[in-house]
């Protein structure tokens, strides 16, 4: 098993006396060739996306319907309701049953995908006001949908966690935004998207703070067992810290000693420990600490994140540095990593 050492240039002494390095990856071979994944070879998602692409809707529901449990049900919908030909779908559904709780929760996780495609990824001050109109408004729809969801169904976290993003968007606050997380991880106390966006919601960029974040990330990695995939939050503020600096002081702030050991522990403490297995968003998580590895130079703990991936790749955070083709931005730093 790949193991990922907390300092780095640790190696292992064997009691042969041979020196071992720190992250055996057993026999080398061929690289498989590196593609975007989607569905996060999710077999669930994949019918899940089928059935939407279909206009499919007794399918649809019929697959929500079989969620084995509320978390799961929040990944599919959150993950499905940007699938191409969901606007047109959940138009038709919304007029023959505007009642079905998963129609609104559906139609709400939509309206927020919606939304940021009308306002694009642009910096704001390159948004034109009929953008932040249309994506204000879709927000608005969002929130009402799913303020419905969470009271005909108070046990889910899916309209707790997606109101984290549309709360975000309309700029709700620092006190509605705690509370919505926190509403979130009652009902779900590991759930790695709430933290994720709670982790936005407290950066620089959205009116919180570097120091901020890297304490929320660092406190919630070290409130849950070693093997939890929130050891990533840590590596999620780095990059966002990485990504807020010029270029030049990037490079210097993320090669840093202090924050390369940083990253280290929390690789150590996540996908390094036998417990971390395969959770539903292990992709992600490895993908994360593959590139965030890599800036900060350590290529052997990056080589480790790489490996079992086996060259899936996920289009965040590679499009930080290539938006237009996130798979040559994996080739490219996992080739530097020798994987």
């Amino acid at each position: 098993m790949t193991t990922i050492s907390r300092h780095p240039a640790a190696e292992e002494q064997p009691a042969d006396g041979r020196r071992r390095p720190a992250f055996p990856f057993g026999l080398w071979r061929r690289r498989p060739a590196p593609r975007l994944v989607t569905d996060f070879d999710d077999p669930a998602l994949a019918r899940l996306r089928e059935a939407i692409g279909a206009g499919d809707w007794p399918a649809v529901r019929e697959r929500l319907a079989a969620a084995a449990d509320a978390e799961e049900l929040c990944w599919l919908v959150w993950h499905a309701s940007g699938t191409p030909g969901t606007t047109e779908l959940m138009g038709r559904v919304m007029d023959r049953e505007p009642d079905g709780t998963l129609a609104l929760l559906m139609a709400g996780a939509h309206h927020i995908d919606w939304a940021w495609e009308a306002r694009t990824g642009a910096r704001a001050s390159q948004v034109s006001k009929e953008q932040f109109r249309v994506f204000h408004q879709r927000l608005e729809v969002a929130e009402d949908l799913l303020y419905r969801v969470a009271e005909r169904e108070p046990d889910w976290v899916a309209p707790w966690f997606m109101l984290q993003v549309s709360g975000r968007g309309l700029q709700v606050g620092p006190q509605i935004a705690r509370l919505r997380f926190e509403a979130a991880v009652r009902r779900c106390p590991g759930h790695l998207g709430a933290h994720r966006q709670h982790l936005q919601q407290v950066c620089a960029k959205w009116g919180g703070s570097h120091e901020e974040m890297h304490d929320f990330a660092r406190e919630s990695m070290l409130s849950v067992p070693e093997g939890s995939p929130l050891g990533e939050l840590v590596a999620l503020a780095h990059l966002e810290h990485w990504l807020d600096l010029e270029p030049g002081e990037d490079a210097e702030y993320i090669g840093r000693p202090d924050v390369r050991a940083r990253l280290l522990e929390a690789a150590h403490r996540s996908i390094g420990d036998p417990a971390f297995g395969r959770p539903r968003d292990w992709i992600g998580v490895h993908n994360t600490f593959a590139m965030a590895l890599s800036l900060a130079g350590e290529k052997e703990a990056a080589a480790a994140a790489f490996a079992p991936l086996e060259g899936r790749v996920t289009e965040f955070p590679w499009h930080y540095l290539d938006s237009a083709d996130p798979v040559a931005a994996f080739r490219k730093w996992r080739s530097r990593a020798g994987r």
